[in-house]
């Protein structure tokens, strides 16, 4: 007779996804006996819980690390907009030429981009 038994072979067990070519019932008596689907039941209701528990607690992390970047990029931008609310208007254009006459593309693509989002948010208050 083989070893790799498959779910047919003994009524009222099961084979799960992870475990292939064994049966994931309990001892012989059990499946003799029928009440090995009560046992089976139990341990992977047990497994189930368990590995939920690991991916929720994997969650939490990720959402803690999440919200900790979030609120340090929250700061930055924050400081930023003070900085902007302190600083000369004169000023600002000046920074903004120089950085043009350092790095003419990226000036180019900047101003391209930003020409393309008021473009999508006038057109999107014609609607």
């Amino acid at each position: 007779m083989s070893q790799n038994r498959t779910s047919t072979d003994f009524p009222g067990t099961s084979q799960t996804s992870g475990q292939t070519g064994s049966s994931t019932t309990g001892s012989q008596s059990e499946r003799s006996t029928g009440s090995a689907g009560t046992g089976t039941g139990a341990a992977t209701a047990t497994g189930l819980a368990q590995t939920a528990q690991e991916y929720g607690g994997k969650i939490s992390e990720a959402a803690t690390q999440a919200k900790d970047y979030v609120s340090d990029k929250v700061a930055v931008v924050g400081d930023k907009i003070k900085e902007l609310q302190n600083a000369d208007l004169g000023e600002i254009a000046e920074n903004a030429k120089d950085y043009a006459r350092k790095n003419p593309g990226q000036a180019i693509l900047i101003s391209a981009a930003a020409g393309l989002l008021v473009g999508l948010i006038i057109r999107g208050r014609r609607s």
